[in-house]
C-alpha cells in the first residue's frame, strides 16, 4: 500500500544533549528542493557532500556532511535527505527550524518507519525490529534483532503462507470441481500438507516465543526480612556494587533496578525494601512499592539468612503470604517464589544446595548460596533460565513480540481445526474456511492484514527520528 502523495517529514534523528554530531532527516516530496535551499546546490543521490547549511539569507548556520537519496531507492521509499552536522541542541533546532520554513514539518514517533512499511520497503515484522534493535539490553537480543531486521522471522511466515496457499487452492479445486469422480484431495495430498504446515508452525511457535523472552527479558523482585542479604545478592548478581550495603535493617527504603543478563537473556532484577512492618514514612513506601513490584515479578526471590531455625523460616513464610495477601492472584504468586537460603559461607555444615521445600501445602524451590562469596550463584543464574523456559543459542533466532504469538496461537487453532474436518471428512468449505483464516492470522504478523489502530499503537512507540 505506497503512499501516493504526503507531506514532507523531518526530525531530528540523534539522541538528545550534546555530542560530536547531530543528524537531521528529511523524507517527502519536497525533500529535494529543500536540499537545493538548504546547501546551494542541487545534490546527487548516494554521494557524500562536505557543505554548508544555509539560512534564508545565505548565512551559514553549521556545516557538515549531506547525504541525498532518491526515491524509491531509499529507506522510506520516498527522497531523503540526511544532514549530519554538530551535535549541540541549540544547531540542531536552527537547522530544523529552517528546513521547516522550507514546507516539512515534525515528524511523528516511528513516522519514518511507518512510511518505509506503507512504502513496502519493510514488512510490519522488520519494522518493530528496528525499534527492538535500539532497546536491545543484551547482545544477543541485539544479534536476534538484527537477523530479524534481514527478514528470517518474515521469510518463516512467508514459507508458511505459501504452503497455505497451495493446500487452499487443493481444497479450492475440489469444491469447484465436486461432480467430477475424482478425489482431489487425497490425489494431491492435502492432508499431508496440513500436518507438515502445522509440525512447522509448532517449530516457529516456539523460536517465537524465545524470541519474545530475548526482547522482554524476565522481571525479578528480590525479597525478604531486612538484612537477610538481599543487596548483596542484587550485587553477586549484577557483578558490581550497585546497591549499599549495611548491617542496618532498612538501609534500602525504595526500589533499586538493574539490568543483566543470564546466558544472553535479558533480567531486570529489583532490590526491595524489607517486607516489615514500620512506622517510617519514606519506609512504609518503600515497602508499598515493593509489593506493587511483587506482584507483576515473573520470579521472586524470597531470601532468607542461614541461620533461621525451620521454625523461624516457616514463621518468615507465613509473615510472607501475610504481607502480599492484599494483593490479587496470591496463590499464583506464591507459585512463582523460590526461597534463596543466604550466607551459606557462615555455616560449618554442608548444606544442600538445590532442593524444595514444603509449607502450608506450598512447595517452593530452594537455592543456597553465598552473595558474599559468590558459591551458589551460578546455580540460581540456571534455575532463573529454567523457570523461564530461555534456552541460550549461541546462533539466536529472531525477536518477537506478544502479538506475534497470539497470531500464531490463533492460526495454530485454525489449522488443528482444519486438520480434524479433513479426517472428520466434514464439507470442504468448512476446511477452506480454516485455511483461509490460518493464512490471515499469519499476515496480520507482517503487516499484511492488520488494522490501523494497531499500526498507530505499534510506530507510536518508536524513537522521533526513527
Amino acid at each position: 500500500m505506497p503512499i501516493e502523495a504526503s507531506e514532507t517529514i523531518c526530525s531530528i534523528a540523534t539522541s538528545t544533549g550534546r555530542g560530536g554530531i547531530g543528524i537531521i532527516r528529511v523524507s517527502g516530496p519536497k525533500t529535494k528542493r529543500i536540499a537545493l535551499k538548504v546547501l546551494g546546490f542541487e545534490p546527487t543521490p548516494r554521494h557524500a557532500y562536505s557543505s554548508n547549511f544555509l539560512n534564508n539569507d545565505k548565512s551559514i548556520i553549521d556545516s557538515g556532511v549531506a547525504i541525498y537519496y532518491a526515491g524509491p531507492n531509499s529507506f522510506t521509499g520516498e527522497d531523503i535527505l540526511e544532514l549530519q552536522g554538530h551535535g549541540g541542541s541549540q544547531i540542531m533546532r536552527a537547522v530544523l527550524d529552517r528546513v521547516i520554513s522550507l514546507g516539512a514539518r515534525q515528524s511523528r514517533p516511528g513516522e519514518f518507519s511507518e512510511r518505509a512499511f506503507l512504502n513496502n520497503k519493510i514488512d510490519l515484522v522488520q519494522a518493530e525490529a528496528i525499534a527492538d534493535l535500539i532497546d536491545a539490553s543484551s547482545k544477543q537480543a541485539a544479534r536476534s534483532a538484527v537477523r530479524t531486521l534481514q527478514g528470517e522471522f518474515s521469510k518463516r511466515v512467508v514459507e508458511l503462507q505459501n504452503q497455505l496457499t497451495a493446500a487452499r487452492v487443493n481444497v479450492e479445486a475440489a469444491i469447484d470441481f465436486s461432480d467430477e469422480d475424482i478425489d482431489i484431495l487425497s490425489d494431491t495430498g492435502v492432508s499431508t500438507a496440513v500436518d507438515n504446515i502445522l509440525a512447522e508452525l509448532n517449530r516457529v511457535f516456539v523460536e517465537a516465543e524465545q524470541g519474545v523472552i530475548l526482547r522482554e527479558g524476565m522481571n525479578v523482585v528480590i525479597a525478604g526480612k531486612p538484612n537477610a542479604g538481599k543487596s548483596s545478592l542484587l550485587n553477586a548478581l549484577a557483578g558490581e556494587e550497585s546497591a549499599i550495603v549495611s548491617d542496618i535493617p532498612g538501609t534500602t527504603r525504595d526500589l533499586l533496578r538493574i539490568e543483566i543478563t543470564v546466558e544472553g537473556m535479558p533480567v531486570h532484577v529489583i532490590d526491595t525494601a524489607g517486607l516489615r512492618d514500620s512506622d517510617d514514612i519514606i519506609e512504609k513506601e518503600g515497602i508499598k512499592r515493593a509489593r506493587q513490584a511483587i506482584e507483576n515479578a515473573d520470579q521472586v526471590l524470597l531470601v532468607i539468612d542461614t541461620a533461621q531455625s525451620e521454625q523461624d523460616v516457616n514463621s518468615l513464610l507465613a509473615d510472607f503470604q501475610n504481607q502480599v495477601s492484599e494483593l490479587s492472584l496470591t496463590q499464583n504468586l506464591l507459585k512463582k517464589v523460590t526461597m534463596v537460603f543466604n550466607k551459606i559461607d557462615l555455616l560449618k555444615d554442608t548444606f544442600p544446595s538445590h532442593s524444595t521445600l514444603a509449607s502450608d501445602n506450598n512447595e517452593f524451590e530452594k537455592i543456597s548460596l553465598s552473595a558474599k562469596t559468590g558459591e551458589g550463584i551460578g546455580l540460581l543464574r540456571t534455575h532463573l533460565t529454567q523457570i523461564i523456559g530461555y534456552q541460550p543459542s549461541n546462533n539466536g533466532s529472531f525477536v518477537a513480540r506478544a502479538r506475534h504469538i497470539h497470531s500464531l496461537e490463533e492460526s495454530k487453532k485454525a489449522i488443528i481445526s482444519a486438520s480434524e474436518n479433513l479426517s472428520k471428512h466434514s464439507q470442504l468449505e468448512i476446511i477452506a474456511e480454516d485455511l483461509r483464516l490460518a493464512q490471515q492470522c499469519l499476515g496480520a504478523i507482517t503487516g499484511e492484514f492488520t488494522s490501523d489502530d494497531l499500526l498507530g499503537e505499534i510506530f507510536s512507540s518508536f524513537c522521533v527520528g526513527k
